[in-house]
């Protein structure tokens, strides 16, 4: 049985929709360049208000991904 050695990283996606949104355009953009995603956590939540409403959300994530052997 091979060990597996995994690395973190730090991203921030956004949506004007949702907090789900806003994680899941982070890990699509992530995606084009890192390989081997496995997990994420969630750090921070922001948000901005317009006109008394909600109109962006910003998440902040860690990134768990497998390094190639």
């Amino acid at each position: 049985m091979s060990e597996h050695i995994y690395k973190k990283i730090e991203l921030t996606g956004s949506s004007a929709t949702s907090m789900e949104d806003a994680v899941n355009n982070a890990l699509a953009r992530a995606a084009k360049t890192v390989r081997n995603m496995r997990w994420f956590e969630v750090l921070e939540t922001r948000g901005t208000i317009t006109d008394d409403h909600v109109s962006l959300w910003q998440v902040t994530i860690k990134v768990g991904f497998k390094l190639e052997e």
